[in-house]
């Protein structure tokens, strides 16, 4: 008796014992199955970079597609501008020939006529003309040299039109991919914001995500530059890649992208195009204090970039807590 209840119940421990195991793997699996872990901010721009790389030959190309239209729909307006008055001379050409023909018809003489206004090409009613002896030669003359230059401008005009046609549907297809590229990078964006507010920053010389915005083009290739310099220390009239002085920053980010600034602040100034505060955008330069001695590189939602004094390294730092004396635009 006691040795069969000794087997009977081992094998409820077991059960018991096993349930317990399964359950905790169970649970294991499933909080490994339900846990996702947010990806971090470097991840988040790593997709964000690799969007880049995909938009910006897009974005190239919209641009030299849309000057390529415009030029050639400018060519198209003086082509149909130069064609206007050939057209209106051969029209009033037709006319004459239309009035003749009424006055033949009322006249009964309308035998041989009926050649010319039955063929439907309008290309060869001279010859015709000419042979039925209606019209003179003077005025055959004129009207033939018109048709021969409304055929010479429209063989111009053809081709211009069908390419014109053609540019429009690729200006068009470009569009809507760069549209739905830049969704996707939007979409990013605020994940890596989110991140960033997350507690994911890296303390207070770049306590938000740096750059702040994406905008393409070179602009936001030298935020980008800026931004990968942060820590590093203030050495005066050093221009990178270790030290920097406060224009050394600007001028380094920038050569980075194929761009030449002249190493002080006041020429940097004088290098580049005035904005307003509501037309920056990463990349744009911000300058500081009523003698410009001070400049950093603007890298979206009012934060910049910038190497403040010796005291201090590379930062980022919100750009109204200087006395801001102007706004610059390298490209």
């Amino acid at each position: 008796m006691e040795t069969h209840l000794r087997w009977t119940r081992r094998p409820n421990r077991l059960v018991r014992l096993l349930v317990a195991t399964l359950g905790g793997l169970s649970l294991a699996v499933g909080i490994t199955g339900l846990a996702h872990a947010e990806p971090t901010p470097g991840e988040i721009e790593k997709q964000i970079d690799e969007k880049w790389n995909q938009i910006e030959p897009v974005v190239e190309q919209h641009n030299q597609l849309k000057l390529e239209l415009a030029a050639n729909k400018t060519k198209q307006k003086q082509l149909e501008d130069q064609i206007a008055p050939l057209r209106t001379r051969v029209d009033a050409a037709f006319d004459k020939v239309t009035a003749f023909a009424v006055m033949q018809y009322k006249t009964g003489r309308v035998s041989k006529l009926d050649a010319m206004l039955t063929t439907g090409s309008p290309d060869t009613f001279i010859d015709q003309m000419t042979l039925l002896n209606m019209v003179a030669k003077d005025e055959q003359t004129r009207i033939k040299d018109v048709l021969v230059a409304k055929q010479q401008y429209d063989a111009q005009k053809g081709p211009l039109d069908e390419l014109v046609a053609k540019q429009a549907e690729q200006e068009a297809a470009l569009a809507k991919q760069e549209q739905q590229i830049n969704a996707d990078i939007k979409s990013l964006q605020a994940m890596r914001l989110d991140a960033y507010g997350n507690g994911n920053g890296t303390g207070s010389l770049k306590p938000v995500a740096c750059p702040y915005e994406y905008t393409g083009g070179p602009g936001a290739k030298a935020a980008q530059i800026a931004c990968q310099q942060i820590g590093k220390k203030y050495v005066w009239a050093t221009e990178g890649p270790n030290t920097f002085d406060c224009s050394g920053l600007t001028l380094y980010a920038w050569k980075q992208v194929g761009y030449t600034l002249r190493h002080y602040t006041n020429w940097q100034y004088q290098d580049t195009k005035r904005v307003t505060r509501a037309d920056l955008k990463a990349g744009d330069l911000v300058f500081f204090f009523s003698d410009l001695h001070h400049v950093g590189l603007y890298v979206g939602g009012g934060w910049m970039v910038h190497a403040p004094n010796p005291s201090a390294p590379v930062q980022m730092k919100k750009i109204d807590q200087e006395p801001i004396s102007g706004y610059g635009r390298v490209a």
